[in-house]
């Protein structure tokens, strides 16, 4: 069957129809990059003739902070295509989207920005900090299994390994003489002491790699945190959080590996390292462990 053709009077509303389309989404997309408008607000117009044709990566490049690599890593993290429209993204994939954006979080100033002079496309050292049982162990572990192009620092300690631990996996079990030896002869980029057994870094593998041209992850505490900030201007200091306060004593208080006191201590501790979150470049909230470790690697996408 052959259709009519069109007069010229309904071609030229077909395309004033097209220019008023393609004005309105590139309004959307100014909006999301001035912050006058969020992704979850865009997502639930998305069966709306004008938001449905919009692609993912159009949405997410119009972020502030996120470049092509960064959009790619985000919109993997979530398994959708970044070429797919918004009127074919579903409650499931929008729900994890949202998941993922939200657990990169400003920092108090209200800006994403990353502090540090060491270019985004190069080599890093990432500091991953935050209070006991917020879950920095399972972030580790989940992006030592799915991100194999990082290294990831094996701090030395004076405590005995717990059960399930493994000397040179989790941590390299060492005597007080030895530690204090490598303390002396300034071979560890950082160190501290909690409830009665020391802690640190050994600065010369972690040179090594950068060096190799591999990002580092060093999973320290608080004090560690600032004392890399003080030698280490470019590292990025990333905080994770727990969703809530009652959350995190759950999770401490769950762990039953290790006696009242010293939780008590620990959650203690927790309050001034929580207090000290505007320290860092960036603060990640741990709602789960997948969108975590996909917000830390798409920090270091830039």
């Amino acid at each position: 069957m052959t259709r009519p053709a069109l007069d010229d009077a309904a071609r030229e509303r077909g395309r004033q129809n097209a220019v008023q389309a393609r004005t309105q989404r590139a309004q959307i997309k100014a909006k999301l990059r001035a912050g006058s408008l969020t992704v979850a607000q865009v997502l639930q117009r998305r069966q709306d003739p004008i938001v449905h044709r919009l692609r993912l990566r159009e949405v997410l490049t119009s972020l502030p902070r996120v470049g092509a690599a960064r959009a790619e890593l985000l919109a993997e993290a979530c398994g959708i295509e970044l070429e797919r429209r918004l009127g074919q993204i579903g409650d499931m994939q929008a729900k994890r989207l949202l998941a993922v954006l939200a657990s990169i979080a400003p920092d108090p100033a209200g800006s994403h920005e990353i502090r540090g002079t060491r270019s985004a496309s190069g080599p890093r050292l990432v500091v991953l900090s935050g209070p006991s049982g917020v879950g920095k162990s399972s972030v580790v572990a989940y992006l030592r299994e799915h991100y194999p192009q990082l290294w990831f620092s094996v701090s030395v300690t004076t405590r005995s390994a717990r059960s399930g631990e493994h000397d040179g996996v989790d941590y390299f079990f060492i005597s007080e003489d030895e530690f204090e030896r490598l303390r002396e002869e300034s071979e560890l980029l950082e160190w501290a002491t909690f409830s009665g057994h020391s802690y640190g870094t050994p600065a010369g593998p972690v040179q090594s790699r950068l060096a190799e041209g591999r990002s580092v992850i060093c999973e320290i505490e608080l004090q560690g945190a600032r004392q890399i900030r003080a030698v280490d201007p470019n590292a990025l200091l990333v905080f994770l959080a727990p969703p809530t306060w009652e959350v995190l004593v759950a999770r401490l208080q769950g762990r039953g590996t290790e006696a009242h006191h010293v939780v008590a201590e620990r959650l203690a501790t927790a309050r001034e390292e929580l207090a000290a979150q505007g320290e860092f470049d960036v603060i990640v909230v741990n709602e789960n462990v997948a969108d975590a470790a996909a917000a830390i690697m798409a920090l270091l996408a830039g």
